[in-house]
């Protein structure tokens, strides 16, 4: 089974280039252009994994992962940011409202890659630790 990744980005070009990579080390990706979008897609495809720029129009990251986290169903699915804001501010407000990672941007594909699968790797191992203490 492979590992499907929610990408919400505005940035057409960035969103291509993030797709592309992400697919060809074999992830499932499904992408949306803004957070407005991002969320409802978020509630229907169920990701393994979300990654979602911040400074976004209609709805930023920071709304995206706040309304995704009022929701159970979809509170734990393992979110990254991805963000040219890289002050040690907007880290910390990310982090506080319960983001997973935070990438900054310009990022190449081996921070990407590394950051995905490091998330992914503590999902199962925290899931199979789960499974095999009940």
């Amino acid at each position: 089974m492979r590992v499907k990744i929610l990408l919400i980005e505005d940035n057409h070009e960035m969103l291509e280039n993030i797709e592309e990579i992400l697919e060809l080390a074999d992830y499932d990706v499904v992408t949306a252009e803004n957070g407005k979008k991002g969320v409802p897609l978020i509630k229907k495809e169920l990701p393994d994994l979300i990654l979602c720029d911040i400074m976004m129009p209609e709805l930023d990251g920071y709304g995206v992962l706040d309304a995704i986290s009022r929701d159970p169903l979809t509170a734990a699915i393992p979110f990254i940011f991805l963000t040219a804001k890289s002050g040690k501010e907007d880290f910390r407000k990310g982090m506080n409202l319960g983001a997973d990672d935070y990438l900054t941007k310009p990022f190449d594909d081996r921070q990407l890659l590394d950051t995905v699968e490091r998330r992914i790797k503590k999902v199962y191992l925290t899931t199979r630790q789960r499974f095999w203490n009940t």
